[in-house]
């Protein structure tokens, strides 16, 4: 158990400063968070090609607590994301609310789906 939280805690750790990282280098664009739309993008994307790939493929328990529960866990923004959400629509950015939701949800729906695509392309 000790071992799991460990990794969860490295690849947590990790995650939350690539995050940092990202969401500080890319610039709100058209009154949206772009940043944080890029950080849930990645993050999905690895994520679901960790998932398809372990399918296929054996890859341990330790690596999904790293890379998925930790690294991504940080990573994706999904609170962050309601909370700008509802900033925007506190705002009366209705309709800004509704892309930003729309991109998010859609483009991370999308993103899991090619990560399944490359991993069973690498892998299959």
């Amino acid at each position: 158990m000790i071992r799991e939280l460990l990794l969860i805690g490295i690849g947590g750790f990790i995650g939350a400063i690539f995050r940092f990282l990202i969401s500080g280098i890319i610039p709100t664009k058209f009154n949206l968070p772009t940043g944080t739309l890029l950080v849930n993008l990645i993050g999905s994307f690895i994520l679901g090609f960790l998932m398809y790939s372990s399918i296929l493929l054996p890859i341990s328990n330790e690596y999904k607590l790293l890379l998925g529960t930790g690294f991504c866990g940080a990573l994706t923004t999904f609170s962050t994301f309601s909370y700008e959400t509802f900033n925007l629509i506190s705002e009366g950015l209705f309709l800004n609310a509704l892309i930003n939701i729309s991109v998010n949800v859609l483009g991370c729906l999308i993103m899991v789906y090619f990560g399944r695509v490359v991993a069973l392309a690498i892998f299959k």
